[in-house]
């Protein structure tokens, strides 16, 4: 596991030289976060009024439940969900048109993601359904519980990884996505696995040097260094959130047309990197 957790490393720099030829694809996941904060602040105002005007019950004194709140919240869970799965769809695009000789743009990307509505969608709300109910069961669960629900949580998003990849490039639904994405599993569980440490590690490191800038500047007290430490907080965040996001969606796409193919994408012929893809 260590050997493929190296090799993820050094896949996540090639894939980087392979975002640096589409640096405009770095702005989907962008989109994704505007999109998520606008329809956050939609929905924000409804939520706002309805709990200003909570009403109290006459024998408890407490403010009573509203169902209201409740529906937007799903909604808004629901919602975030589509559009994250919808934009890591557009990102896998990309990855798949620029790995298949294409030069791929943000609109191309967003075409061939929006003719896949149809599988992207109902597995937004599936996902989404999937994350409700094991958070409403974490919330009920004991400390054991807690640790099978996280446990199942985890093999969930490894089952699911390459759901995404076979919705775009094999034109699946949701649900021959998820068996598609299960059938490959013990072909690629090892890179799956390591994926996410690998990238894991890659965030940690890349967030240290934005980390200890805000520390210091916070350090100093002065209110014009701190409004500073915060808006460099807020663009870093999502700035390696953007580009974590996408190495991960040419990770995917990458694993995803070896593990259907046989075959590595041609933008890791002539690398030791192939070896990442290599028989388990």
């Amino acid at each position: 596991m260590m050997a493929r957790i190296r090799n993820t490393i050094e896949l996540g720099k090639v894939s980087w030289r392979v975002l640096m030829k589409d640096r405009e694809l770095l702005w989907l996941p962008v989109m994704s976060v505007f999109a998520s904060l606008i329809l956050l602040g939609v929905l924000a105002i409804p939520a706002w009024g309805m709990l200003d005007s909570g009403t109290i019950d006459a024998v408890t004194g407490e403010e009573s439940f509203n169902p209201a709140i409740a529906i937007l919240g799903l909604i808004a869970a629901m919602g975030l969900s589509m559009i994250a799965v919808f934009f890591n769809g557009a990102l896998v695009a990309g990855a798949y048109e620029r790995m298949t000789g294409g030069d791929p743009t943000v609109r191309s990307s967003i075409s061939r993601a929006a003719k896949h509505l149809g599988g992207l969608m109902p597995w937004a709300i599936l996902t989404a359904t999937v994350g409700l109910i094991l958070q409403a069961l974490r919330e009920r669960a004991g400390f054991i519980g807690k640790m099978v629900i996280s446990l199942a949580g985890a093999a969930w998003e490894i089952v699911t990884f390459l759901v995404v990849p076979a919705i775009i490039i094999d034109d699946l639904g949701a649900i021959d996505g998820v068996k598609r994405s299960g059938q490959l599993l013990k072909t690629t569980w090892g890179e799956n696995l390591a994926a996410r440490v690998g990238f894991g590690i890659l965030g940690i490191v890349a967030a240290i040097p934005l980390i200890l800038v805000v520390v210091l500047l916070f350090a100093t007290g002065m209110t014009v260094l701190i409004v500073l430490a915060v808006i460099i907080a807020v663009i870093g965040v999502v700035a390696l959130s953007a580009v974590l996001t996408s190495l991960n969606a040419i990770f995917q796409t990458a694993l995803y047309m070896y593990a259907t193919t046989g075959q590595t994408p041609s933008d890791f012929d002539g690398t030791s990197l192939a070896n990442s893809f290599g028989q388990k």
